[in-house]
């Protein structure tokens, strides 16, 4: 019989890798969205920027890169980046996470907040240095500041939806039990 702490872990992996295939079964639809595109937000990176500072232990770090390496394969971007760079990322959000849990939502959103932006600068820097082609800042810019903004979004979908809470340190999730 399979603990119920690890099924409920294995069911919170999978349904990350689902609302990813669906982020970008999504993304990939032709939509002509004309001249004057909208940047759409890295939804994929909300979700396990939410997941990790809230239930670090919901989602494993390899699988948010395997996830970003696809989706960067999928998208014809740079490969290895935006992986790279997401890893950096969530580890420092996750050495965060108690500050983040005391602090409150603004303070957690003014952190995933900067961590977008300075993603956004380390990847055009990389991209620079390597005189790879990149799009106009401004749409770089655009895209970023689109991704804070529905980040909110994303954590509300996270709490009230999907059941991704705090663990706060020292508590003790009543799943899981250590035999």
């Amino acid at each position: 019989m399979i603990d119920a702490y690890l099924l409920r872990r294995i069911l919170y992996a999978l349904g990350f890798l689902l609302i990813s295939a669906i982020v970008l079964f999504t993304r990939m639809l032709p939509l002509d969205m004309g001249p004057g595109g909208f940047a759409p937000p890295d939804l994929i990176l909300c979700f396990a920027f939410a997941w990790s500072v809230r239930r670090p232990d919901y989602l494993p770090v390899l699988l948010v890169a395997a996830v970003l390496v696809i989706a960067d394969m999928l998208t014809l971007s740079a490969p290895f980046i935006a992986p790279f760079l997401a890893i950096i990322a969530i580890e420092a959000l996750r050495a965060r996470r108690v500050q983040l849990a005391d602090q409150g939502f603004g303070v957690e959103w003014a952190t995933v907040a900067v961590v977008v932006v300075l993603m956004m600068l380390a990847e055009r820097l990389i991209l620079g240095v390597f005189i790879v082609p990149q799009p106009a800042f401004g749409l770089s810019l655009l895209e970023a500041v689109v991704t804070v903004v529905f980040y909110p979004i994303v954590v509300l979908i996270s709490t009230l939806g999907l059941r991704v809470e705090w663990l706060k340190p020292g508590s003790i999730d009543p799943e899981a039990h250590v035999a």
